[in-house]
C-alpha cells in the first residue's frame, strides 16, 4: 500500500472506502480541474487589487495609499452578510449539483438574489449614513480622514452591484464552473486598472481625480462585472460550462419558503463567521492604525501580500468545497475527506513556494507600492524597510493560512459553518486583538518603537493563524460534519 501523505490511502478515512475510489492521480485532478480557474481567479483579482494600491501610493504618496487601506475593512463589514449568503449559496448549489436536482439548485440562485438585492439597499443606506464615524473608528488620522471617507462612500454606492455579482459566481462555484467566475472577475478588474491610469492621476484627457478615481474606477468594474455574471445565466449554453444554472425573467422569482429556508440556515452559521472575521480584523487593524501613518501603510502593504497568498488557498479552498458538497450529495463521504484533503495537500505545496518568494524578495515585492511623493509626510524608504521586515513574517504565515482555509473551505461544503464560526470568533475576534494590544503595551512600554510593535501585532496574527488550522484540521479528521444535512 503507497503510504505517501500525497496517496489515496492516506486520504481517505480511516474507516476505509465506501465504494469505488479514484486514483491518487484522479484525485488531484479532479481538484486542480475545478481549483485552477479559481487560483487563476482569486490571484489575478489580487494582483488587480495590488495595482489600485500601487497606482495610488506611486502617484500620490504614502498618506493617500494608508487613507484606501483604511477603507478595507468597514467595507468587508458591510460586505460580511453578503459573504455569509454566498457561502450557503454555495454549499447548498453543490449538494443539489450532486444530487442532480438542476431546478432546486436555480431556485436556490433566484430567491438567493432577491435577498442579496433587499439586503444591499439596506447596508447602502447603512453605509451612507455612518461614513465619517466608520472612518474615525477604523482609525482614520487628520491626515486621512477626508481621503478615506470619500473612497468609501463612493464604493458603498456600488455595493447592490457587487453583491448581486458575488451571489451568481458563488453559485457557478457550487456547481464547479470555475472558469466562468475567472472570466467574470478577471474582466471586471481588467477595467478598474484601465480607469485607475484614466482617473487617479488624469491620463489620456480624463480628469485628475485621485483617490476619487480610484473608487470611480473599481465602480465601474463592479459594474462590468455585473453584465458579464448575468449573462452566464441568461445564456449558459453558449458560454463555459454545462447550462446547469439558468435564469429566465418567466421563471418564478416569487420567495420560496423552503428555498430560502435553506439559504437562511446555512448562511446563519456564515455569517456568524463573517461577523466574527469582520469585527475581529477591524479591532485588528485600528490597533495597527493607532500606531501611525508609517506603521500603517507598511502594515498595509504586507497585508496586499498576505491577501494574495490567501487567494492561492481559497482558490484550492472552492475545490474543496465544491467537491465536498458535490460527493455529500451522492452520499460518499468518504469520497468527501479524500477530497478535502487532496486540496489540502495541493495548498501546502503552493504554499512552501510561496514563504521561499516572499522571502528572498521582500525588499523590491515592498518598494513597488511607495513613490517619492515630495509632498508626503512620511518618507518612502521608511514604509518600505518597515515593510521588508514585516514580510518575513508574512513568509512564516503560508503553511498554516493555506491549510486553515482550505480545510475550512471543505467544512463549508458539508454544511458545518457553525463550528468553522465558533473557531474565527475565539481566534480572530479574541485572541488575535487581544494578543496584539498586550505586544504594543509591552513593546512600547519598554522600547518606545512602533515599528517593533507592528512586528508584534503581527506576531499576534501569526499564534491565531497556527490555532485556527489546528482547530479545524482535528474537525475535519474527525468526520462529525459527514451526516448534516443541508
Amino acid at each position: 500500500m503507497n503510504r505517501s501523505i500525497f496517496s489515496i490511502e492516506r486520504l481517505l478515512p480511516r474507516t476505509g472506502a465506501l465504494g469505488e475510489t479514484p486514483s491518487t492521480g484522479e484525485a488531484y485532478r479532479d481538484v486542480a480541474r475545478i481549483a485552477l480557474p479559481s487560483v487563476a481567479e482569486m490571484v489575478l483579482m489580487s494582483l488587480i487589487g495590488m495595482m489600485d494600491a500601487i497606482m495610488v501610493g506611486q502617484v500620490l504618496g504614502a498618506g493617500p495609499l494608508a487613507a484606501v487601506g483604511l477603507v478595507d475593512q468597514p467595507r468587508m463589514l458591510l460586505m460580511s452578510v453578503f459573504f455569509a449568503l454566498n457561502i450557503g449559496v454555495t454549499a447548498i448549489v453543490a449538494r443539489r449539483k450532486g444530487e442532480e436536482r438542476r431546478d432546486e439548485a436555480n431556485r436556490t440562485l433566484r430567491n438567493a438574489l432577491v435577498l442579496c438585492l433587499l439586503c444591499s439597499a439596506a447596508m447602502m443606506t447603512v453605509g451612507l449614513m455612518t461614513s465619517r464615524g466608520m472612518m474615525r473608528l477604523a482609525g482614520a488620522q487628520a491626515d486621512t480622514v477626508r481621503d478615506a471617507e470619500t473612497y468609501y462612500r463612493i464604493l458603498v454606492y456600488f455595493l447592490p452591484v457587487n453583491a448581486l455579482t458575488m451571489c451568481i459566481c458563488a453559485a457557478q462555484r457550487g456547481v464547479g464552473n470555475t472558469r466562468l467566475t475567472m472570466y467574470v472577475n478577471t474582466a471586471s478588474n481588467l477595467v478598474n486598472v484601465v480607469f485607475n491610469y484614466l482617473l487617479i492621476g488624469g491620463n489620456l484627457g480624463f480628469p485628475r481625480l485621485e483617490v476619487e478615481g480610484a473608487a470611480y474606477a473599481t465602480g465601474i468594474g463592479f459594474c462590468v462585472g455585473l453584465v458579464l455574471a448575468l449573462v452566464t445565466v441568461a445564456r449558459p449554453h453558449g458560454y463555459v460550462g454545462d447550462g446547469f444554472l439558468h435564469l429566465r425573467w418567466r421563471d418564478d422569482w416569487r420567495i420560496d419558503r423552503q428555498a430560502m429556508g435553506s439559504i437562511v440556515r446555512m448562511g446563519w452559521g456564515a455569517m456568524l463567521e463573517q461577523v466574527a472575521l469582520r469585527v475581529g480584523f477591524f479591532w485588528y487593524a485600528r490597533i495597527v492604525a493607532d500606531l501611525g501613518t508609517l506603521a500603517f501603510a507598511a502594515h498595509q502593504i504586507c497585508m496586499k501580500f498576505l491577501n494574495l497568498s490567501f487567494t492561492f488557498g481559497d482558490g484550492i479552498g472552492i475545490a474543496g468545497t465544491s467537491l465536498v458538497g458535490q460527493m455529500l450529495g451522492r452520499k460518499r463521504p468518504d469520497l468527501a475527506q479524500a477530497y478535502g484533503k487532496a486540496a489540502q495537500r495541493m495548498a501546502l505545496v503552493v504554499s512552501l513556494a510561496l514563504a521561499s518568494s516572499i522571502a528572498l524578495f521582500r525588499t523590491p515585492l515592498s518598494a513597488m507600492f511607495v513613490g517619492d511623493v515630495s509632498s508626503s509626510a512620511v518618507r518612502a524608504e521608511d514604509v518600505i524597510a518597515l515593510a521588508s521586515r514585516v514580510m518575513l513574517m508574512v513568509a512564516l504565515f503560508q503553511p498554516f493560512q493555506t491549510t486553515s482555509v482550505v480545510i475550512s473551505g471543505a467544512l463549508r461544503g458539508a454544511g458545518d459553518n457553525k463550528y468553522v464560526a465558533l473557531v474565527m470568533l475565539l481566534c480572530v475576534s479574541l485572541i488575535r486583538p487581544l494578543c496584539a494590544m498586550a505586544a504594543i503595551y509591552l513593546i512600547t512600554h519598554t522600547l518606545s518603537r512602533p515599528d517593533i510593535a507592528l512586528m508584534g501585532c503581527w506576531a499576534a496574527s501569526l499564534i491565531d493563524m497556527m490555532l485556527r488550522m489546528t482547530l479545524v484540521y482535528r474537525r475535519f479528521n474527525g468526520g462529525k460534519w459527514h451526516d448534516i444535512a443541508v
